[in-house]
């Protein structure tokens, strides 16, 4: 009996895994800033961009899913709880439901990728779709690293949006988020480096 071939696994080229994963905060952030442009009154610009940030967030794993066939979990979560209290938000008109989605999925990652170091399982390779070959100490060091990071993050949310303005919080998602993980995630390139499989090791891997 003749065994098919599995095709291989497709990815993203990296520049557009980030444009589709970044790119509805950065929409949502623009539709802030410019809805007054457009004769929005100041208390319902949050209302108008979370309109927004919801269609674009549903475009964009719509792209992801069609060049690929399939939606990594990360942003297939966050896109999830975008729908749903970015819906709540503007169903009930409570803005608090927008704030909080971020400290409700960095939460959620934080304690998914922490227990399961707890019962011996690294799941950061799927919760990132993560491309890297690493030893176990590899991954379990950087698991924990991701997953404390994840609940400092949502520490921080909460911080920031009960102690400052719609506007200062919609711009820290962007402009103080953003570069926070992508300095975490260069951090830890040398681990990375240290605990890589290697030839035959990687290809059991």
């Amino acid at each position: 009996m003749q065994i098919e071939a599995v095709p291989p696994r497709r990815h993203l080229p990296p520049l557009l895994k980030l444009a589709l994963e970044l790119g509805p905060l950065v929409i949502f952030f623009l539709g802030n800033a410019y809805a007054e442009r457009f004769g929005v009154a100041p208390e319902q610009k949050l209302f108008v961009a979370t309109g927004v940030f919801i269609a674009a967030t549903v475009v964009a794993l719509a792209i992801h899913f069609a060049l690929v066939r399939r939606l990594p979990i990360m942003p297939l979560v966050s896109g999830v709880v975008v729908v749903v209290f970015g819906g709540l938000t503007l169903a009930l008109q409570d803005k608090t439901f927008i704030m909080m989605k971020p400290t409700i999925v960095n939460t959620l990652f934080g304690l998914v990728l922490l227990g399961g170091l707890a019962f011996g399982k690294s799941l950061l390779s799927v919760v990132l779709d993560s491309m890297f070959t690493l030893t176990e100490e590899g991954w379990r060091k950087l698991t924990f690293r991701w997953g404390m990071f994840f609940l400092l993050l949502a520490v921080i949310n909460e911080v920031v949006w009960r102690t400052q303005t719609e506007d200062f919080w919609v711009s820290f998602k962007v402009f103080g988020i953003m570069p926070l993980t992508i300095l975490f995630a260069l951090a830890q390139t040398p681990l990375l480096l240290r605990h890589e499989r290697k030839g035959e090791d990687a290809g059991r891997a």
